[in-house]
């Protein structure tokens, strides 16, 4: 009897073994579809909108922090008081394939106020009514925001100015809808930022882009006076 209790024991310890070391034999894969790519933030209705603005269906995995370091980063550089700071990355959408510098970048700093309605655009950059201002070209977008918070010490009084952009999207035709694509990005970003830093009112962005949003005039240059 006791020689049989321990040949049971013994058989599910063996069972038990099999088990775990049959699942933990899979190695995870070092990729990821655009449902998952950027820690989630796409998934639902803009994964198509991701292989497009990317030109790929399969990214490289990367680490599953970058919202949490990002929003530290925004934090303490808002704690300084400076008028501007670097800030850092969201995410690297990083096609399978790719080489660091066509890497589709999404990026968050606090931009100075001379930022928005600043004159002279990029190459076919067009200007949107979107936060305080929005801008799109056919491989970048950016979004410019104010966030009150209570993460924010101050943002009461000194609201917190943050820019969200998307540089390296695929190189495609300048077409509106191309541009809209990049925006509606970097929008859906913005909008997972603001959120996750408990900004008042989402920062004043909508849930959901609208792709026919107004379109703002360029900016020009002051003209030269001659003395």
């Amino acid at each position: 009897m006791k020689r049989n209790g321990k040949t049971l024991i013994a058989g599910l310890l063996v069972a038990v073994c099999a088990t775990a070391c049959s699942s933990g034999s899979e190695p995870q894969s070092p990729y990821v579809n655009a449902a998952e790519v950027c820690e989630g933030v796409f998934a639902g209705d803009l994964e198509e909108t991701v292989e497009t603005v990317t030109g790929a269906t399969s990214f490289k995995r990367r680490a599953g922090d970058g919202m949490d370091r990002l929003i530290e980063t925004i934090e303490k550089e808002y704690a300084t008081g400076r008028s501007w700071s670097p800030g850092g990355d969201l995410c690297e959408m990083a096609a399978k394939g790719s080489h660091s510098t066509d890497e589709t970048t999404l990026r968050f700093h606090i931009y100075a106020p001379q930022d928005v309605n600043y004159p002279g655009s990029a190459k076919g950059e067009r200007r949107f009514s979107l936060g305080k201002e929005a801008v799109a070209n056919v491989r970048s977008a950016g979004i410019y925001f104010e966030c009150v918070s209570p993460r924010l010490d101050g943002s009461k009084n000194r609201p917190a100015r943050i820019y969200g952009g998307l540089s390296e999207a695929h190189d495609r035709d300048d077409a509106l809808e191309n541009l809209m694509d990049n925006l509606e990005i970097i929008h859906s970003a913005s909008l997972a930022v603001a959120e996750k830093l408990e900004c008042e009112g989402d920062a004043g962005l909508p849930k959901k882009l609208d792709r026919g949003l107004r379109q703002l005039p360029p900016v020009s240059r002051p003209a030269e006076i001659d003395s």
